[in-house]
């Protein structure tokens, strides 16, 4: 990475979901003005809820999008600062941070949030982009409520999709746990649970099928669905085969339950640990510093740490404490008239 820089900040946080901009709020109410980038994703999966109703404090409900752009003008209110970026590269063998962006900008910062969460995977078959939201989500206890009475449609085979089929069973007609392969990538626990709500017949499972196509529209939400199924699995691999077997079929929502990759790409050659999915391992603790990571001065929130709960509340608490953690180490290691900020300052 080049030495050149374009601005020093005292915090970046890398990402504008609900962990970042929690964190940000907190940061520049600590007069720390940080900076803000937000990725390729502004606002992050929030964005992708149109209403939101187990967020504290909005007994009507809220739209994600808004609640979003109301924290944003919350943080900015108390001098953050949000610029568009993708964080590429972070040298965490230089004091201050340097971190470069996709722009082609470099800063360099005291400290550094990485909040920057966790994108759902998603099939790339048609109508689910358009309908995301509408009908098609990847959060069941996001949006499962929404639905109610429904037929639902969950795809995967694993502990997320065995866990989201079990919670919708409390809102749903018919939960179809749509699987593409004949065994299950879930632990038993799961497996024997949802068997259970089986034997009572409140969910199908439909073996050795995949989802194909999502159709309705944004205004009057899912339509139905066009499902593959074959015998040998993986029937998307198999359209020819006239052993493969292509229908339609009546539901009101569908959810993607396939995992989630975390954005720690940029994260790669740091000292950062992360685990075998890419996920952030944290100090953790009892005292200060929960969220710091094992580089002196990095600290993580959100989706980016979380693999279990990736809630909103969860991440903002998350960003919080980051923003508390980071404001400690920052008075007591980085004084604010730091050699870095003093020459930022001379070159003003």
């Amino acid at each position: 990475m080049s030495s050149e820089t374009s601005d020093h900040r005292r915090l970046i946080i890398a990402g504008s979901g609900i962990a970042g901009l929690t964190a940000a709020i907190y940061a520049a109410r600590s007069n720390l003005a940080p900076l803000v980038l937000e990725g390729d994703e502004p606002g992050g999966q929030l964005t992708l809820t149109t209403d939101v109703e187990n967020y504290p404090g909005f007994p009507d409900g809220v739209g994600g999008t808004e609640l979003v752009n109301d924290m944003k003008a919350q943080a900015k209110q108390f001098g953050a600062e949000i610029e568009h970026g993708v964080v590429t590269d972070l040298d965490d063998e230089t004091r201050p941070f340097e971190v470069e962006l996709n722009t082609g900008d470099t800063y360099t910062a005291d400290a550094v949030i990485a909040a920057s969460g966790a994108s759902a995977r998603t099939l790339g078959i048609p109508g689910e982009d358009d309908l995301m939201g509408f009908g098609v989500s990847t959060c069941a206890t996001c949006d499962g409520a929404f639905f109610r009475g429904e037929d639902m449609v969950v795809v995967g085979g694993g502990d997320a999709a065995f866990e989201e089929a079990d919670f919708l069973t409390r809102f749903a007609d018919t939960v179809y746990l749509v699987h593409r392969r004949e065994e299950f990538r879930a632990e038993d626990y799961w497996i024997d649970r949802l068997m259970d709500k089986v034997d009572d017949g409140d969910v199908e499972i439909m073996r050795n099928t995949e989802l194909l196509e999502v159709h309705g529209s944004q205004e009057e939400g899912v339509d139905h669905v066009t499902l593959a199924e074959n015998e040998s699995g993986h029937p998307s691999e198999k359209l020819d085969d006239p052993e493969t077997e292509q229908f339609d079929f009546d539901v009101g929502a569908v959810f993607v339950a396939i995992g989630h990759t975390p954005n720690t790409d940029y994260l790669q050659d740091t000292g950062v640990e992360l685990d075998d999915e890419g996920y952030i391992d944290t100090l953790g603790g009892d005292g200060g510093d929960q969220t710091a990571t094992g580089v002196e001065g990095l600290f993580a929130a959100g989706d980016v740490v979380d693999h279990h709960y990736q809630q909103a509340i969860t991440a903002g608490g998350m960003g919080c404490k980051a923003a508390i953690d980071a404001d400690d180490y920052l008075e007591r290691e980085v004084p604010a008239e730091s050699e870095a900020e003093a020459a930022a300052e001379a070159d003003d």
